[in-house]
């Protein structure tokens, strides 16, 4: 038992030292030869980040990005509000009740009241018609129709998007208001105990002519937006509502249109912005009268757009000051929308959750 050799702590003795790898305890493993933690992940120490990446020039060129389109809204509204300023001041007439636009006169008095109701009702009928209709389109292209029928479809729906409002506008006064004469004289004889179709006429260019035009012109922009987001709905949920026994339109009532929702609202509301703004189309089919009347086949009809296009040339400097005021209301009403779309869209958890 005497065999082996005497250990001392002293560095000076002739007998092997104790060192740190011979001070563990039993059982551990083996231990750093150094007191120091060793490097996260075996290789050393991480890198410092670089003081400029792409990432940072990214980042701050997005952050650029969005600023200036904030900046771009408050000088448009600037602008605006000073150019309206001086007719605002000259105007004899309240400008948000006033139905009448003589702001030429030597006494000016001109008001709001008329033309936003116009904007306002035929953005709304067009609407009323095109969603209907968009949504059909967009089911039937997206999970109804074949592959090889649904895909020229689609390009020829996004096509209409591209085609310029003179010509819906050229089109709608010269072809299609003899067929919609017809037609509101049809619904006066038929339905003319409704107001919405009573008066003696004349009939022609209308509020119905204006809506329909517009509803055309909305339609491809609500159908290619909603198609695609019809065709994002997750193919498990699809099939587990058909394992379930669920029919075709089952599937796509419990499946596809909840998951689409948003996306549709969203749909909605661009193309109600896109008839809140037409200008050519309905300047060319409305009857330019400056009155508020529900009646949608009698010879009247304004909107704000369109008035601007109508009398900007012959306006004098009050008179384009009023027509800067009215495009500023229509300005705000375009910002109303837009604010109320997006507080509908992001009332649903889901459509929040992945938008962050």
């Amino acid at each position: 038992m005497g065999d082996y050799p005497s250990r001392s702590t002293d560095a000076t003795a002739g007998g092997p030292r104790v060192t740190g790898r011979h001070t563990r305890s039993a059982g551990t493993g083996v231990s750093p030869s150094s007191n120091e933690e060793p490097p996260i992940g075996g290789g050393g120490a991480l890198q410092r980040k670089a003081r400029f990446s792409m990432e940072t020039g990214f980042r701050g060129l997005s952050v650029s990005a969005g600023s200036m389109v904030l900046v771009i809204i408050v000088a448009i509204a600037i602008f605006l509000i000073s150019k309206a300023v001086p007719a605002l001041r000259a105007n004899t007439a309240n400008f948000f009740t006033d139905t009448q636009w003589f702001p030429n006169d030597a006494q000016p008095k001109f008001g709001i009241a008329a033309i936003a109701f116009g904007t306002v009702l035929s953005s709304v009928i067009a609407l009323l018609i095109a969603v209907p209709i968009a949504l059909g389109i967009a089911l039937f292209l997206s999970h109804y129709a074949p592959k090889r029928l649904a895909n020229p479809l689609g390009f020829i729906i996004d096509l209409l998007a591209a085609v310029p409002s003179v010509v819906f506008g050229l089109w709608g006064r010269d072809v299609f208001s003899e067929p919609v004469k017809d037609f509101s004289v049809w619904l006066n004889h038929y339905f003319g105990w409704i107001p919405l179709f009573g008066g003696d006429g004349p009939f022609g260019r209308s509020i119905l002519l204006g809506s329909l035009v517009l509803a055309i012109m909305v339609l491809p922009i609500v159908t290619s937006l909603s198609r695609e987001v019809f065709q994002q709905t997750p193919a498990m949920n699809e099939e587990a509502a058909l394992a379930l026994g669920a029919t075709k339109w089952e599937m796509i009532r419990t499946s596809v249109l909840p998951y689409g929702k948003p996306g549709v609202i969203a749909a909605v509301m661009l193309g109600l912005g896109r008839a809140l703004g037409e200008t050519i189309a309905l300047a060319l089919t409305l009857g330019t009268v400056f009155t508020i009347s529900f009646n949608l086949i009698q010879v009247g009809g304004n909107s704000i757009a369109a008035n601007i296009a109508n009398t900007f040339g012959e306006a004098n400097s009050i008179g384009r000051g009023a027509l800067i005021a009215s495009g500023l209301v229509l300005f705000a009403i375009t910002l109303v929308v837009n604010m109320a779309a997006r507080a509908i869209i992001y009332r649903r958890r889901e459509f929040r959750d992945s938008a962050a």
